[in-house]
């Protein structure tokens, strides 16, 4: 118990002293998204004529190859430990493979402006990060948006190739249905890209 005393007071001493820095930065890569697709995928139409005679509409989300930029302040509050507020512009969506006449291949893109607040825990050059999202729908195309807000949370690894530079990939995940085609949808994004933090003049 002593051990445990002594080690929660040393960390807390160190939050104490240790001196805040805010350095802002700039974050951009590629996205790999998709919408969720449901345990079942029949579709069932009363008009036969899309989709070829004698079979059941089938269709699957696949992913859509985009980008992302964004803009950030990183709030080091300890060696270990850093609070990210993060702007960001997203470019995401899905693709269709179904057998749904001139469906098919179609790409839907849902374009997002959003906070995130990404708390980082540092390891060497190494980072995990995770935090909350909130997207706004800024732009939707070749499909009708169930919501042009997005709820959801995002997690990932980095890694400082320089004091300044590193690379990164992460995973977000909406809770907020984005499209409804027999059930709801959400958006599901992998990202990897790099980043790079301005030093701030003491």
């Amino acid at each position: 118990m002593k051990k445990i005393i002594s080690l929660l007071t040393i960390i807390i001493s160190g939050l104490s002293f240790a001196q805040v820095t805010f350095n802002p930065g700039i974050r951009a890569g590629a996205n790999f998204s998709h919408f969720t697709n449901n345990s079942s995928q029949s579709y069932y139409y009363w008009d036969y004529d899309y989709y070829p005679s004698g079979t059941n509409p089938t269709m699957d989300f696949k992913t859509k190859t985009d980008f992302y930029i964004g803009l950030f302040g990183n709030i080091r509050f300890a060696k270990f430990y850093a609070l990210q507020p993060e702007i960001n512009y997203s470019r995401q969506g899905t693709k269709l493979d179904t057998n749904i006449n001139n469906w098919n291949g179609q790409t839907l893109t849902a374009t997002y402006v959003g906070v995130q607040l990404v708390n980082k825990f540092y390891f060497n050059k190494f980072n995990v990060h995770f935090g909350p999202t909130l997207d706004f729908l800024v732009e939707q195309k070749n499909f009708d948006a169930e919501n042009e807000v997005d709820l959801g949370i995002t997690a990932g690894l980095g890694f400082d190739i320089t004091k300044n530079f590193g690379v990164e990939a992460r995973v977000k995940k909406g809770f907020v249905p984005v499209y409804y085609f027999n059930g709801d949808h959400s958006n599901v994004t992998f990202q990897a890209g790099v980043y790079y933090t301005f030093n701030m003049k003491k």
